[in-house]
């Protein structure tokens, strides 16, 4: 292993657990194979690349990141009401179902069914993580520099 720091354009290889906070898990690689990113190449929300700088290999680190920093604040403007015959007579609803949709450029949205009626639909656009802390726990197995 290295004793190379974490900073943006590193190669970071990785175990994390992200949990709410009840201490439900959210997401957890540290019972399987470990993840490898970049930093700074937008896979990651950048209020987690921003606990992971300066970190080397063998460090750990477990910190709550806010909403602001993690998945951000639902908004409003993302919960669309839609006509209810946009779904086709075949499809069950039911709240909580996550329909995916397409926007003008083809570009997959899910959405999350709210609740619906004989005629509309209400569904939500925001991430599902949005509005919540979440307890970020990582592992830093390697770190590369990478030109």
């Amino acid at each position: 292993m290295s004793n190379v720091i974490i900073t943006t354009g590193s190669k970071v290889t990785l175990h994390f657990s992200l949990k709410l906070e009840d201490g439900a898990i959210v997401d957890s690689n540290f019972e399987g194979n470990p993840v490898s990113l970049i930093i700074g190449d937008g896979n990651l929300p950048k209020g987690f690349e921003k606990q992971l700088l300066g970190l080397a290999a063998d460090e750990k680190k477990s910190v709550t990141v806010p909403p602001e920093d993690a998945f951000g604040m639902p908004n409003p403007n993302n919960i669309q009401t839609i006509a209810r015959d946009a779904f086709g007579v075949d499809m069950a609803l039911e709240e909580g179902l996550v329909v995916s949709f397409s926007d003008a450029g083809n570009t997959e949205l899910p959405g999350v069914v709210r609740c619906f009626d004989e005629e509309t639909v209400e569904v939500d656009f925001n991430h599902p993580l949005a509005g919540h802390a979440l307890q970020f726990d990582v592992q830093i197995l390697d770190v590369v520099t990478v030109n």
